[in-house]
């Protein structure tokens, strides 16, 4: 996550919303490691998430 916020770099983000698995394609936009925060911009509707990294359960490169 912190090499896809450094290198600006394009993920696929899977993570747990709602008791459901969702994987999303976007920008880690910022890391708050002392918050256990992180923002996330979604690539189709280009809205800020804000999310804990606890929900996180996978990031890879495009």
């Amino acid at each position: 996550m912190i090499e896809a916020l450094h290198t600006n770099k394009q993920v696929y983000l899977t993570y747990y919303k709602k008791g459901q698995c969702i994987t999303e394609k976007g920008f880690i936009q910022s890391v708050d490691s002392l918050g256990n925060l992180f923002v996330f911009i979604d690539e189709v509707s280009e809205l800020k998430n804000k999310m804990r990294s606890s929900e996180l359960i996978d990031v890879r490169f495009t």
